[in-house]
């Protein structure tokens, strides 16, 4: 069975819908962010980073951190939500990497700086807001030619850009102006894993 490290984070719902996709055993173990539990010397033996998810493998084989790593690992292994070859992997993994270095930290950033930063800083709020539409706005033109982010089948790439725009409030961003994307978010939120993925992480805060 997986032992999965997570909390209620964008980060952290990427995993756990891709184990409730896969239809995997799997135990989920609350790690609160809002208390530094990430932050310990326990977890810290885990991911020196301090930051959830972590997926450790059946038999502790594995301890894997990252999400999108824990998203390939897990489509690999079981051989599911990632095309096996050619163009439509490489999509899969241009968006990963979309995901990875354009739309989460923008939002990330967006969030923190107009809600968690000590101080008010105009310049980074403008500059990170304006980066989390805008690359809202990118995918916004990828949806309006085809069913998901990668192509016309979902996969891995799509659960990535969920996570972060399941706590889009967060970076103060909606969909008003991105309507493909609205219709791309409703059609993902609507599949039953990922009302089961939900369900669980927001009982991590119980």
């Amino acid at each position: 069975m997986y032992q999965l490290y997570a909390f209620a984070t964008p980060n952290s719902i990427k995993a756990i819908i891709a184990l409730e996709e896969l239809w995997l055993d799997y135990q989920l173990h609350a790690v609160n962010v809002h208390q530094g539990e990430q932050k310990t010397e326990a977890f810290a033996l885990l991911n020196p980073n301090a930051k959830v998810p972590v997926l450790i493998s059946p038999g502790d084989t594995l301890v894997l951190t990252e999400s999108a790593a824990i998203l390939v690992y897990l489509a690999e292994r079981h051989g599911l939500l990632l095309p096996r070859e050619g163009v439509a992997r490489a999509r899969v993994f241009e968006q990963l990497f979309f995901h990875a270095s354009g739309l989460g930290p923008a939002f990330g950033q967006s969030g923190y700086f107009q809600k968690s930063a000590p101080e008010v800083m105009p310049g980074a709020i403008a500059r990170f807001h304006g980066e989390a539409r805008r690359t809202l706005v990118l995918l916004d033109r990828l949806l309006a030619t085809q069913a998901y982010v990668s192509g016309d089948s979902y996969s891995i790439a799509d659960i990535a850009h969920f996570g972060w725009l399941w706590r889009r409030e967060f970076a103060n961003v909606d969909f008003s102006a991105t309507p493909h994307v609205a219709r791309w978010y409703e059609q993902i939120a609507a599949r039953p894993a990922v009302q089961r993925a939900i369900a669980r992480a927001e009982r991590l805060k119980s």
